[in-house]
């Protein structure tokens, strides 16, 4: 392909592809504006729920209904994904009395909801709608409808579903996100659902990733520092504490410290005539992900971090190669 033609292949592919995006953009600004009581009327249903939030959608409609139920379930919101054709034989099993029933269709008019719309009133599940239709079929059977805006759908054709299921998706998220936040769910509630790979890497806590015992640096405040430089070179950490009879942290000795502290008399000082005495610490039930902050984010940077428990008595060291080999880094 010539360079100019080739260009303005380019040039006519960004063009759409902004098009898209910006017709996007637009749909769920819009969407945005428009929330207001019953959205929170959503979010308290969802939030009372005795059940699971069972979501679901045909088509297009569907696979975003898939994704919705994930985020809810990996956010502290039980919920599951049903097939509404599948429902028809026999998955309707799913949905008991206490579920919450999310439905998603453009149109509302999807006809293999009717069977779980039956099934909702039947057992008289609540049923929340996600729909661009207010008069539709699953509009009128609801108990509470999201009203999508009038948007068109993106491209030169408009017909692919592409704005509409923007929009679901990320009101969608914005239930998710709600709800998170209304019950208080917080980043170490998220580590419960979220184990593997390097989401849950960040999210382990820092006693699964500390070092105990005798490996951790410690000498008494009365220590000399000939003694002291010999403990830190032996524990390979870059660094002491100071610690009471009590193992309470009194203080951290680092080089920066010995720097400071460089003189005649450096190795016949005591640890606690040089110790810094308002150390950065960390407990054992934070999450890897804080260690990490306090380690890259505080000023100054360190390198390790000791260990407290709530009368402030070291219980361990983590260090930033802890965080490195358990991939959290």
């Amino acid at each position: 392909m010539p360079s100019a033609e080739r260009n303005t292949v380019e040039f006519r592919d960004l063009a759409v592809a902004r098009d898209v995006l910006g017709t996007e953009a637009a749909a769920l600004t819009a969407l945005a504006a428009t929330l207001g009581a019953t959205f929170s009327t959503a979010v308290a249903l969802f939030d009372g729920v005795r059940g699971r939030v069972v979501v679901t959608g045909m088509g297009k409609s569907g696979h975003v209904a898939r994704k919705i139920a994930a985020t809810l379930a990996s956010t502290g919101t039980p919920a599951l994904f049903v097939h509404p054709a599948e429902a028809s034989h026999g998955d309707l099993g799913m949905i008991v009395p206490g579920d919450v029933i999310l439905a998603l269709s453009n149109s509302g008019e999807a006809a293999e909801l009717a069977d779980i719309v039956a099934h909702a009133r039947r057992f008289a599940l609540p049923l929340v709608a996600i729909t661009a239709r207010r008069d539709s079929t699953l509009a009128r059977a609801a108990d509470v409808v999201l009203l999508l805006p009038d948007a068109p759908e993106a491209g030169p054709i408009g017909l692919a579903p592409t704005t509409s299921t923007t929009m679901q998706m990320a009101l969608g998220d914005a239930l998710a996100i709600a709800l998170l936040a209304r019950r208080g769910f917080t980043a170490a509630d998220f580590s419960t659902f979220h184990p593997g790979g390097k989401l849950g890497n960040r999210l382990r806590r820092v006693r699964d990733l500390m070092h105990t015992g005798e490996a951790v640096p410690l000498a008494g405040p009365d220590t000399t520092m000939d003694r002291a430089i010999l403990l830190i070179t032996a524990k390979h950490f870059g660094c002491l504490g100071v610690v009471a009879p009590d193992d309470r942290l009194l203080g951290i000795i680092t080089d920066g410290d010995m720097r400071r502290a460089m003189g005649p008399d450096l190795l016949t000082l005591p640890a606690g005539a040089i110790m810094t005495r308002t150390p950065r610490v960390i407990g054992p039930d934070a999450l890897a992900e804080a260690a990490l902050h306090d380690m890259t984010a505080l000023e100054p940077k360190v390198m390790s971090l000791f260990v407290v428990d709530a009368e402030n008595r070291v219980v361990g060291i983590v260090h930033m190669h802890d965080l490195l080999r358990a991939g959290v880094a």
